[in-house]
């Protein structure tokens, strides 16, 4: 049986659109025989399984189910289960998108509301994804045995540093047995700060300020108390708030940025090393140093960076985090024990808060209220509302 049905009137395969984008609310209403749009890259075989037990009859994609980055077995799952594939629409589509419209799909990957066209893709055949899978894990061989000689290479070269130290300044900071917040400039920097208030404000950590993310604390009513970076991308006020200054240096010694710093009239130290990274080296310093906890924003670092060739995702990257260990945590996972999730629980717990505020200023009330002492102010009163309830019921 063809996987395109025809009308008389409309051909191509027919459904309900469902949006299942990040920003979209379709995922919950999505059935059996609805047309999934979703904007995800290389989808894992996890995302696949949520879309089948929907079981959609076909799934559009803004993006590429495989982009060739790493050999993922997400569109393998949804072709198996006869499910229409249709990728790379592009994010127009999603201006054009109408969640519970019907719309259909014809063999050429054209999309239609009707008899209007809203986009087009590319139908993704079987061969499609084999081709694709193969490539990416060659690639991801080749990539992975670039990257761990990488590595092996930055250990020859940096051993002492990994293993003693060797190399990182001594700031002056007092560092040893606290904890401390080294933020880098990552894309979500700002937010994950703001998320980190109220550990801020309950652990006064050491804040280490990473490049232009030193910027962003100063604007966020945070001094840094480091600053890791090549100044040609920080601020002057930022520098003379009274941070100290770490440049990092070349192996011969050389620091990028060296001239802004002596016309400013700041002082700096360097921290010679083999690695361009300006969040490893705040990292490596603030554990030699002796801090009791480590928290990172703007910078996470894992296995599908790795994969995905992230440009963060370095053998130096590795290397530093695997030498914190469990002293190193990102800063999300800390913002996530702040958070109290809303709920009927939380709202009993003000229900109840609220109850016992009420009978406390009652009770204040009528114990200042009367011509006795508090408490026979109160005797008093109790006895004449227990007389009134007896009366009742007489």
């Amino acid at each position: 049986m063809s996987l395109f049905s025809r009308t008389a009137d409309l051909p191509g395969l027919q459904g309900t659109l469902r949006d299942c984008t990040s920003g979209g609310k379709g995922a919950r209403r999505l059935r059996a025989g609805d047309i999934a749009v979703i904007n995800t890259a290389d989808i894992s075989r996890r995302d696949a399984q949520v879309l089948l037990d929907a079981r959609p009859a076909a799934v559009i994609n803004m993006s590429r189910f495989s982009t060739g980055a790493v050999p993922n077995f997400g569109p393998h799952m949804l072709l198996e289960s006869d499910v229409l594939l249709v990728e790379d629409t592009g994010p127009e589509l999603g201006a054009a998108l109408k969640d519970g419209k019907k719309a259909r799909i014809t063999e050429d990957g054209a999309i239609h509301l009707g008899e209007r066209r809203i986009g087009a893709g590319h139908v993704v055949t079987t061969e499609d994804v084999e081709t694709t899978f193969t490539g990416a894990q060659q690639s991801l061989v080749d990539h992975m045995e670039a990257f761990f000689g990488n590595t092996i290479e930055f250990i020859h070269s940096e051993g002492p540093l990994l293993i003693d130290g060797l190399g990182i300044p001594d700031t002056g900071a007092d560092i040893n047995g606290r904890k401390v917040l080294v933020v880098s400039p990552g894309p979500e920097h700002r937010n994950e700060v703001k998320l980190l208030r109220n550990f801020i404000r309950e652990y006064d950590p050491v804040i280490i300020g990473v490049d232009a993310a030193a910027d962003t604390l100063l604007e966020l009513g945070y001094k840094p108390d480091l600053i890791v970076g090549n100044p040609a991308g920080i601020g002057a006020d930022t520098l003379r708030s009274g941070a100290r200054v770490v440049l990092p240096a070349d192996p011969d010694g050389h620091a990028a940025g060296l001239e802004r710093i002596q016309d400013l009239g700041v002082g700096a130290m360097t921290f010679p090393a083999a690695t361009d990274s300006a969040t490893d080296l705040a990292l490596l310093l603030a554990d030699y140093h002796g801090a009791q906890l480590i928290v990172n924003a703007g910078s996470p670092f894992d296995l599908d960076g790795v994969f995905a060739n992230d440009p963060e995702a370095t053998p130096t990257a590795m290397l530093t985090r695997a030498k914190l260990g469990k002293r190193l945590v990102d800063a999300s996972a800390i913002s996530d024990l702040y958070t109290v999730s809303s709920g009927n629980g939380l709202a009993w717990l003000w229900a109840i808060l609220g109850i016992l505020v009420a009978l406390a200023a009652i009770v204040l009330i009528v114990g200042f209220s009367g011509p006795g002492t508090f408490t026979d102010n109160l005797i008093d009163t109790w006895n004449s509302v227990a007389l009134t309830f007896q009366g009742w019921f007489q």
